[in-house]
């Protein structure tokens, strides 16, 4: 079976700012349709991505900013940092795990700075969208066999 990841919904407060939010982070804007009853639909793509976001009106009950640990991968953390500050978004600077595993949720055993044995699935930024919804980037240079 041949399964894909083709779209997460987020919940947000206000569609036309986070429309803006994202586009100015240089997402692709894919879609935007309303129907008659006040659905709204709006779908944009993270650069290089084959997995979009939705976001709109009536297409979620979970509360603005619930969504965290959406992760956006890049072979160059540092200019991708730099290129969403431009953006307009808050990123965090580098960090990595303590344990050196993965990531704990929120702040919790972050470490400033750059993976020091690794450029690959170890070194971390993050930021928020205008509602709280979390995302992190991860810098993965060389993926592991497999993947």
């Amino acid at each position: 079976m041949d399964l894909k990841l083709e779209v997460v919904v987020i919940p947000v407060s206000d569609v036309d700012r986070s429309k803006a939010f994202y586009e100015a982070l240089g997402f692709r804007p894919d879609a935007d349709f309303r129907s008659d009853r006040g659905l709204r639909v709006v779908q944009v793509t993270p650069p290089g991505s084959a997995a979009s976001i939705i976001f709109g009106d009536k297409l979620t009950t979970a509360e603005p900013g619930s969504t965290q640990g959406l992760h956006l991968i890049t072979t160059d953390i540092a200019a991708a940092r730099a290129e969403l500050i431009a953006g307009g978004a808050e990123v965090s600077e580098l960090w990595h795990d303590a344990d050196g595993i993965f990531h704990w949720a929120g702040t919790d055993n972050r470490v400033a700075g750059p993976h020091p044995a690794t450029d690959s699935y170890g070194t971390y930024a993050s930021f928020a969208d205008p509602d709280g919804n979390g995302w992190v980037l991860q810098q993965i240079v060389t993926r592991a066999p497999g993947r």
